[in-house]
């Protein structure tokens, strides 16, 4: 028997290999971790012998997914709390200074984010331009992630406690989860961020549709092929497994986003609470989550439906062909592949804001008020093919003015993530109907501060270093 990646896993009723490679695997993989509170330290391995050592000693810090998922069912049941999460990734050059040739071999991931070559494909700034800690090789990261800051920072001293001074802490990035009113998590623009996920857990697939009424017209289920790959480097790659891990610190100009914001709304002469609509129009869903393509104002739904597609709206009436939400996800409204191949190209996010602010990211102030830089996301995302997957969507969807491809139409570059010279793009005017009105070219208002591609191996292949 093998593990079959064709499908999803229900995890519950998980036997044999399938179970053997839940307790081989690294949490946060297949379903995201409680991570409200994060540390990401970058690291640079001086000696072998002792890096391999300290990767070694950190497995005695971490839990497997099938631990994870038991706790996960233990809160369910009884609230029982849950442990911190400790991840562990290596990159290319990582790898190679630990002296492990066998490691997996995904082209953008042996290339590495660094490279002059990913920089072109994906419009990215120059790395002089990143934080000091992202200047040079960054060879392995560690996350640690719990529901509290004590819980967190507890984990963190520890696994600092285990480093040799020849392991360098290059950088360090501190997450904080951030909420609207009703507790969901939001990103510093004020959007709920994070709620359209392809699902790899049978258990979770049924329960977001349990939560659906009427009619399923989205299937947000995905096969493991989407997000694990053989660990070859490890004792058994056909039970061991990784995912290919995209972290980026991406900072948010929120005060440039909320006044092209109102600058829009101004352009296509909305007024009173239509005026909310102008940001719909960038993301593709109002601030509490609700798709624009669904309805014209904000909702009182919780959680936000992500039960949607673009069918009922292929000419853009609701929202906008560039919208930031329909230009990553175009859910088979793209126009070059078919809906079974869109699919293929969407990832694991497992984000998490940074930074601090004073204001309340959902309250009406004006732009002025609003912090112009030291806040932003922490983007990281799980890929099983980073150039079919995360390259892809940046590359291919967000930084191209092209798509999605409609005869006669431009789009324009995605308002928030896409990287590149900026156009004017085509709105509605009316929600639904056909006056068109060309507003002038959104700045960008997140820019990379620094990153790379990590894999984040099996827990038998860092115990067997």
């Amino acid at each position: 028997m093998s593990v079959d990646l064709s499908t999803t896993l229900s995890w519950t009723t998980a036997t044999g290999d399938a179970e053997a490679m839940l307790g081989e695997l690294q949490p946060n993989i297949l379903k995201a971790h409680v991570r409200d509170h994060l540390s990401a330290l970058l690291l640079g391995f001086g000696d072998a012998a002792e890096a391999r050592a300290f990767l070694v000693s950190l497995t005695g810090k971490m839990k497997s997914a099938k631990a994870h998922l038991e706790e996960v069912g233990a809160f369910k049941e009884s609230g029982a709390a849950g442990t911190p999460y400790v991840g562990a990734g290596l990159t290319a050059a990582g790898y190679g200074v630990l002296g492990v040739s066998e490691f997996p071999a995904d082209e953008a991931f042996r290339r590495g984010m660094a490279a002059p070559d990913t920089r072109r494909r994906l419009n990215d700034p120059p790395r002089s331009t990143f934080d000091p800690g992202y200047h040079g090789e960054i060879h392995a990261v560690v996350l640690i992630g719990a529901a509290t800051d004590k819980a967190m920072t507890a984990r963190r001293n520890e696994i600092l406690g285990l480093l040799p001074d020849s392991v360098t802490v290059l950088a360090e990035e501190t997450g904080l989860g951030r909420v609207n009113a009703r507790g969901e998590g939001i990103e510093h623009f004020g959007y709920v961020d994070g709620r359209s996920q392809p699902l790899f857990l049978t258990e979770d697939v049924d329960a977001e549709k349990n939560s659906t009424d009427g009619i399923n017209v989205w299937n947000p289920a995905a096969p493991l092929s989407q997000v694990l790959v053989p660990d070859t480097a490890a004792p058994d790659p056909s039970v061991h497994f990784g995912s290919y891990f995209v972290f980026r610190k991406l900072e948010q100009n929120v005060r440039r986003f909320k006044q092209a914001e109102s600058d829009l709304a101004d352009q296509l002469g909305l007024t009173g609470e239509d005026r909310e609509r102008a940001g719909a129009m960038l993301i593709g869903r109002f601030e509490d989550g609700t798709p624009l393509t669904t309805q014209r104002e904000d909702g009182a739904e919780s959680p936000v439906s992500n039960n949607f597609t673009y069918d009922s709206d292929r000419a853009a009436l609701k929202c906008p062909f560039q919208a930031h939400i329909r230009k990553t996800n175009p859910r088979g409204s793209g126009g070059a592949e078919d809906p079974a191949g869109e699919r293929l190209h969407l990832m694991a996010r497992r984000g998490v804001t940074y930074g601090e602010r004073s204001d309340d990211p959902n309250a009406d102030v004006s732009p002025s008020a609003r912090p112009s830089g030291d806040v932003g996301l922490l983007f990281m995302a799980f890929n099983s093919v980073l150039g079919n997957q995360f390259e892809f969507t940046q590359a291919i969807w967000a930084d191209n003015p092209g798509f999605p491809i409609v005869e006669g139409v431009t789009p324009g570059l995605d308002p928030v993530i896409g990287q590149g010279e900026r156009g004017s793009s085509e709105y509605t005017v009316e929600w639904g109907g056909s006056g068109q009105r060309t507003a002038e070219a959104v700045p960008q208002a997140v820019t990379l501060r620094g990153g790379e591609y990590f894999f984040m191996p099996s827990l038998a292949f860092l115990r067997g270093l």
